[in-house]
């Protein structure tokens, strides 16, 4: 098969994956998004990246979210809100995060394959996403794609979307988000 032909089989499995997403999970965690002080995103892998770029687009938005292990983020309060992007919801550095964030008093919200998974568990806001877990023996989705692949595409494109939702919220436009971007390039 071409490249061309891949790229159509994947914007397929993506299609049906959007019909799989609750609205009524995801305004959910919209709420709790502007609700909160401070906004801390998780993740490891390549569902890490997708958890930075969100945090970025909350920033521009004039949020204040922070990306946890980096230098610049800050401690997290009672009134702040982690969230976690986790396909398996089991990886043990982010069960532990999770843990500590609840002991500390914090809302804990998991964007995963898995919802029943010890991170689920340990969740006060969880939200499924579809896709294939990275050992996709048993899987009851089926994607052409490897591993993770499919879970990480949907929750970039989900997290734009709750971006997009937000801003329609706030009644925000890309160019007001401009104000925010990065100068020093």
């Amino acid at each position: 098969m071409s490249v061309s032909g891949f790229l159509e089989n994947i914007l397929e499995e993506l299609r049906q994956t959007a019909d799989l997403i609750s609205d009524e999970e995801a305004e959910v965690l919209i709420g709790r998004i502007l609700e909160s002080e401070k906004i801390f995103l998780a993740g490891a892998g390549r569902s890490g990246f997708m958890a930075k770029s969100f945090a970025m687009r909350l920033m521009h938005m004039g949020l204040d979210s922070y990306v946890v292990g980096e230098t610049v983020t800050k401690g997290l309060d009672k009134e702040d809100l982690l969230i976690i992007a986790s396909g398996s919801g089991e990886t043990k550095s982010l069960v532990s995060m999770a843990a500590k964030a609840k002991a500390i008093g914090g809302t804990v919200a998991l964007v995963t394959i898995e919802p029943d998974s010890s991170i689920g568990k340990l969740a006060d806001i969880t939200l499924k996403l579809p896709g294939s877990p990275k050992d996709q023996s048993g899987s009851s989705y089926i994607t052409i794609q490897p591993m993770g692949t499919l879970f990480e595409q949907t929750l970039l494109l989900f997290l734009d979307a709750v971006i997009l939702r937000i801003m329609d919220k706030k009644g925000m436009t890309s160019n007001k988000m401009y104000g925010s971007h990065a100068n020093l390039e």
